[in-house]
């Protein structure tokens, strides 16, 4: 059953005649069919009128949506041959990160993606993509492979942030967070980062250094959640959707301010609508960026990385 959010009930309740009307038609030989294609061209019509005034609030929703496609529903559909690689070769496996090799149109590459779960038992198992310090040594074992054999780098950003627990802590989350992004700073090969849903605080950035950052329509990238940010301020977490405001966090926000170098549309009332259009416009997306990149020496590639970082943000010299 489609899941719908609060902001789409008129949507579902056009949705849920559909499907009454398409039961009927089964018994009648199709006498409801014009009926039932005028609901439908009513529900895309609504879709998009909704999906084009979305508050910052809403599309952090959106990218929140339990039926959004993960990493390995992309996986599955964008890549070939994919061999997963588990643990860091330290302490652990951690299934909030996934790893491993796979081919992109016959081009080896190495993959790294956050993962959430879909039921309770995954979503603990995968710590609901909260990634600990095992999590980030295991990318950083891949990004150190992908660099040995060549390999270009696509992570897939999708976490609420990396896990804040004792446990993590004890083992040096802080440590493993800054090392990975300082390996990815001086691999000299391509890396494409996509954020495909959350991209939430260190979690995010310990794989988020990269060469070309795409973002999803529908996708988010900040310091911290708007929970987390209203907490901080106001002292009270229902003040997420001014947060959410003030965070300038959606796609189109931040490539106003030059942070994101590409947004990719996704099917009409987000990506959880259809994966596989959802995963062919990230595809192509993919292609594209690590085509270019790969006509770049090593030299020439760090050369551009590093004044990218550079140029984030902007300042008023007063005297």
């Amino acid at each position: 059953m489609q899941h719908f959010l609060d902001f789409e009930k008129p949507i579902a309740e056009i949705e849920a005649m559909i499907d009454e009307l398409q039961q009927a038609e089964d018994h009648i030989d199709g006498a409801l069919h014009d009926e039932i294609e005028k609901l439908k061209t009513k529900s895309r019509k609504l879709t998009e009128d909704i999906f084009d005034s979305l508050t910052d609030w809403q599309v952090t929703q959106v990218a929140r949506h339990p039926s959004r496609p993960y990493t390995l529903d992309y996986i599955d559909r964008i890549f070939s041959g994919f061999v997963e690689l588990h643990g860091d070769r330290m302490y652990g496996d951690d299934g909030a990160i996934v790893t491993g090799l796979g081919r992109l149109t016959g081009r080896g590459v190495a993959i790294i993606g956050h993962q959430k779960g879909r039921d309770t038992a995954e979503k603990i198992s995968r710590n609901f993509g909260m990634p600990r310090p095992e999590g980030f040594r295991k990318a950083q074992r891949v990004m150190q492979l992908a660099e040995r054999f060549g390999l270009p780098i696509v992570t897939l950003i999708d976490t609420p942030g990396a896990y804040p627990g004792i446990d993590a802590e004890e083992r040096g989350q802080s440590e493993a967070i800054a090392r990975s992004i300082s390996l990815m700073t001086d691999l000299t090969v391509p890396i494409v980062a996509s954020v495909i849903g959350e991209g939430g605080s260190g979690g995010a950035l310990a794989i988020g250094v990269c060469d070309r950052l795409l973002m999803l329509e529908y996708s988010t990238y900040s310091v911290i959640s708007p929970e987390g940010c209203a907490s901080i301020l106001w002292k009270n977490a229902d003040k997420a959707p001014a947060a959410a405001e003030a965070m300038k966090l959606t796609s189109y926000q931040l490539a106003k301010r030059k942070l994101v170098d590409e947004i990719i549309a996704e099917p009409p009332g987000g990506a959880h609508r259809d994966f596989d259009i959802s995963a062919q416009l990230l595809r192509n997306a993919i292609e594209q960026n690590l085509k270019e990149l790969s006509s770049l020496t090593p030299q020439a590639l760090l050369k551009m990385r590093y004044e990218r970082i550079r140029s984030f943000g902007t300042y008023i010299e007063r005297a």
